[in-house]
């Protein structure tokens, strides 16, 4: 995993993105909490020249006395990044894998996240569903990390270990469940997925409606080579359990072109780092 990379995008982009953060974009997230993004604090007597909108109407109907609402500024955000592992997520490009793409991007978010004030909080969806709490910086990639190994998803010199076995029946339910459990007006999902084998489309469609959730499809180049009929033979470890695996792709990009522009495409054969943020912006 390219940490060096990671750091190189977030000193190019880091300065533009704060300086056109506002109160409707909080760090770097178009966020979807209403109205001024406030925490209400207490009541003070009105003032020739407070804001109107902040009387307290019910108030004034029971004591004939103005009096307005202030509040705390709400500024940091909780980022729910939910990483496919699942098998196909390991093919790639040029010695990068999709999951090597999803991980850096959750890197990145780390880093940014700290110059925001936001945190981030990991979800990795492999055969279980993997919960790291959330953090920020250097320290949340650090623990980030360490549970990517723990998992045999990472090799201890940071590569992603395309050996790992995976149950290829993992409860699709389990996984909308746990991801559901997030689903907070203060919390920002990002799906990083190819789709093939993250969700069924009911359970997706679900979660594509909301306004909170962003999702992003990390494509290869053989994804979308939909043109040619093919079928993927791996050995095992990498599409399947044992022995020589069929696993067909035809068809499941298609599929996706039914969520229309609410699903955003991550190519690793470009920049998927800085096209991840301007998507983001």
């Amino acid at each position: 995993m390219n940490i060096a990379e990671v750091r190189k995008v977030v000193g190019k982009l880091k300065s533009n993105l704060f300086r056109k953060a506002n109160s409707h974009s909080i760090g770097i997230l178009k966020t979807n909490i209403k109205g001024s993004g406030l925490q209400f604090k207490e009541h003070q007597v009105y003032t020739h020249g407070d804001d109107v909108r902040f009387i307290d109407w019910k108030i004034l109907a029971k004591t004939s006395n103005p009096y307005v609402k202030t509040f705390n500024e709400e500024r940091n955000v909780e980022i729910v990044v939910v990483i496919d592992a699942s098998s196909t997520m390991m093919m790639g490009f040029n010695g990068v894998s999709k999951l090597q793409a999803a991980i850096e991007i959750c890197c990145l978010l780390y880093l940014l996240s700290k110059e925001t004030n936001d945190y981030v909080h990991a979800l990795i969806v492999t055969d279980e569903v993997i919960n790291v709490p959330k953090s920020s910086g250097d320290q949340g990639i650090t623990h980030f990390i360490s549970v990517l190994e723990d998992f045999k998803i990472l090799n201890s010199d940071g590569r992603v270990n395309l050996e790992r076995i995976n149950d290829t029946n993992v409860d699709n339910k389990q996984k909308y469940l746990s991801i559901m459990k997030h689903l907070s007006r203060r919390r920002e999902i990002i799906l990083l997925s190819d789709f093939h084998d993250f969700l069924s489309s009911d359970f997706l469609k679900r979660l594509i409606g909301r306004n909170n959730v962003h999702c992003f499809q990390v494509l290869s180049p053989l994804d979308e080579a939909k043109k040619i009929p093919y079928s993927l033979f791996a050995s095992s470890g990498v599409l399947g359990k044992s022995g020589l695996g069929k696993y067909d792709l035809a068809g499941k990009i298609e599929r996706s072109s039914e969520f229309g522009k609410k699903l955003k495409k991550l190519r690793i054969k470009e920049k998927y780092l800085e096209d991840f943020i301007k998507e983001m912006r």
